[in-house]
């Protein structure tokens, strides 16, 4: 069981946990192979509704939508533990969910309220970058005593932009954790709505930056907050949130998060370094905190 103290800690933590293995085959929970795990997962495509009416995908051809529980399904594959509160994840056509070389969108929402947008053009984004640099450095020393690598902030690979005439925001981190040789790349999307934020986060590898940056920009056009839940249906009286667009950014919000919603994304980012199978959540969490890597030839 995780202690108060466990939960404050990786509550600050932006943290991609070095699982790695070698071993036969993948295989999930019910014994079945990478090839069978994934044909028995129900992939949507068109129009999406999501959460009952509070916002709608209309996938273009190249996408497909996982709903809430084969998310489940593939994040705890990947390694996360159960539990994960997602509104499901999209997942380009011709990419397998197994396949190392895939990519996929997580999508959630945060409903804190109305973030206002107002010093969105005023944001000075280099001063926020070295702010974000020098808070992951301070992090570090915590990160090594919980038994991980440490991480830098090498910069933006997409430098922040926000469309306030859509309420789109979208920005890209080139992170390195430990010696990693391939840089981590971190790609994000925010959709503001009413009462809450849109989140969609990609997590990838760097010489992915291409596709992931295509289907991004594509994703800003075709996820939209339905009517009654859209920015401009705010009204006097609804919730604002304590936070704006900087925040939102520099990911200080993510510091309210519980545990296992932060270590869902933080565990995406180490989704190509796991082997495909489930992990019991005792073993696991005894990992996480003593910083080990699984044994050889790990399964469900």
């Amino acid at each position: 069981m995780l202690t108060a103290a466990s939960r404050a800690l990786f509550a600050t933590l932006i943290v991609a946990v070095p699982l790695v293995a070698q071993g036969p085959a993948p295989q999930d929970s019910g014994g079945r192979s990478a090839a069978e795990f994934e044909a028995s997962l129900r992939y949507q495509t068109g129009t999406v509704t999501l959460q009952k009416g509070l916002a709608t995908l209309v996938l273009p051809p190249g996408y497909r939508y996982l709903g809430p529980e084969d998310t489940e399904r593939v994040l705890v594959a990947w390694g996360n533990p159960p539990g994960s509160e997602t509104l499901g994840m999209i997942v380009p056509v011709g990419k397998a969910v197994t396949d190392s070389a895939s990519w996929a969108v997580i999508v959630s929402y945060d409903e804190d309220g109305y973030v206002k947008d107002d010093e969105a053009a005023s944001i000075n984004y280099d001063k926020l970058l070295r702010d974000m640099q020098e808070s992951t450095r301070d992090r570090n020393e915590a990160r090594k005593e919980a038994g991980y690598a440490p991480v830098m902030l090498l910069g933006w690979a997409a430098r922040p932009h926000y469309d306030s005439a859509s309420h789109k925001l979208y920005w890209a981190k080139e992170l390195q954790f430990g010696d990693e040789g391939e840089r981590t790349l971190n790609y994000d999307v925010r959709a503001l709505g009413r009462r809450g934020v849109l989140v969609l986060s990609a997590v990838a590898t760097m010489p992915q930056l291409t596709d992931v940056e295509t289907g991004m920009q594509e994703m800003l056009g075709f996820v939209s907050f339905d009517e009654g839940n859209r920015y401009g249906d705010f009204v006097s009286g609804d919730k604002v949130a304590a936070y704006g667009i900087g925040a939102l950014i520099a990911g200080k919000v993510a510091a309210k998060a519980g545990f296992f919603k932060l270590l869902v994304g933080a565990l995406v980012a180490a989704k190509k370094l796991l082997i495909l199978g489930v992990v019991a959540i005792g073993a696991f969490l005894q990992r996480l905190f003593r910083g080990r890597k699984p044994a050889e030839g790990v399964s469900g």
